[in-house]
């Protein structure tokens, strides 16, 4: 089973989404959306960006 996204409303009545991977883990999660078709747009911009997403070390 590959991963996958979770939309849904939280109780503040916001929509959030989730990516799990294949062994149920949350991997990402995004912020809160006053609208479905936000929370959705936020799922297709992490599809569009993260395959090429350059990996960065941050120092303390």
């Amino acid at each position: 089973m590959a991963g996958k996204f979770e939309l849904y409303q939280d109780k503040a009545g916001e929509w959030r989404f989730r990516l799990k991977a294949a062994n149920g883990e949350v991997i990402a999660s995004g912020q809160g959306y006053a609208s479905k078709s936000g929370a959705q747009g936020g799922i297709e911009s992490v599809r569009r960006n993260a395959a090429d997403a350059e990996v960065v070390e941050l120092e303390a």
